[in-house]
């Protein structure tokens, strides 16, 4: 019984990988319950029967509209088949419209009455792939405000200093500080000072929509928003706009020489990135225009017009 095809069927039946296994040629030969549920609930044109297609040419097509998994998969089964490789295995993402997914595709050869043959696995590990996301940014988030850290804010300057430089585009970065948190926090506690700075972080985010931008907490009580292709008096403009909102937010800090409410002053530099100046030098700008800022009465943007 155990040796029967019947008994062989039902136990590839009963794994939760797909399993396809194809001939040296890429034609398949036999396809698992796994491999023939996932293709009908991922709308494939492929109902039951899937012998006789091959699976190489379906992968090569994919690859020919642009698809890298299809042509990393194609790489990888010639490989095995020309036994350049032992066995190819490779994660890839294949989400659907409601959800995130990952698998894992591996590709081990066999051996029967000299026949080559090729089994193909997916194995869903989108749970892993979830909980390794969720350390991830769990490490470039911020705990308190649930922005990026000043590891994500350095790591994304950099990369896009050199897409300015790359580019010849402007690159503008705002160190905001709230005025007179220490104030604040003596007052209503540090409770209170906790719940301003996450009110502050958040209305940030509406401050950073587009890829070019990053909005952060860069320490304490000083935020940053990068800038990329912006240009200073378009970023000035954004800034001021900043100032009113975080005044409409009405936040008590009644002990503030400045005015009853929570405000903040703002440092703000533009460079277009040229060969001979880094980063450092952006941010030493944008600091020293935060304490321009701060000595001329707080609450204000300080820049320097282009």
């Amino acid at each position: 019984m155990i040796h029967t095809y019947d008994f062989l069927k039902m136990v590839l039946d009963s794994v939760t990988e797909h399993i396809v296994v194809i001939d040296k040629t890429g034609s398949i030969k036999f396809v698992n319950r796994g491999w023939i549920t996932f293709g009908r609930q991922n709308n494939s044109p492929v109902r039951d029967d899937w012998g006789g297609i091959n699976y190489l040419d379906v992968c090569d097509r994919s690859a020919a509209m642009g698809e890298e998994l299809g042509k990393k998969a194609a790489e990888g089964i010639r490989k095995v088949i020309s036994n350049e490789l032992s066995l190819f295995y490779f994660e890839y993402p294949c989400n659907s419209p409601e959800e995130k997914r990952w698998f894992m595709m591996r590709i081990t050869p066999f051996q029967i009455n000299n026949e080559h043959y090729y089994v193909i696995s997916h194995q869903n590990i989108t749970e892993r792939k979830l909980a390794e996301e969720a350390v991830a940014n769990m490490a470039r988030i911020d705990g308190l405000t649930n922005i990026p850290n000043r590891r994500t804010f350095d790591e994304f300057l950099s990369s896009e200093w050199k897409r300015c430089a790359r580019l010849k585009q402007p690159l503008s970065l705002a160190i905001i500080d709230i005025d007179h948190f220490k104030k604040l926090n003596d007052r209503y506690g540090h409770q209170t000072g906790d719940e301003c700075l996450i009110k502050i972080g958040d209305l940030l985010k509406s401050f950073a929509r587009r890829p070019a931008d990053l909005s952060a907490r860069y320490g304490g009580e000083e935020f940053a928003i990068i800038m990329g292709d912006t240009l200073s008096e378009h970023a000035a403009e954004l800034m001021n706009r900043l100032l009113q909102a975080v005044a409409d937010l009405k936040i008590p800090n009644e002990d503030s020489p400045v005015r009853p409410t929570v405000s903040v002053s703002v440092g703000l530099a533009t460079i277009v990135p040229v060969a001979g100046i880094t980063e450092k030098q952006l941010i030493e700008a944008a600091d020293k225009l935060l304490y321009t800022a701060k000595k001329g009465g707080r609450n204000r943007v300080a820049y320097i017009v282009d």
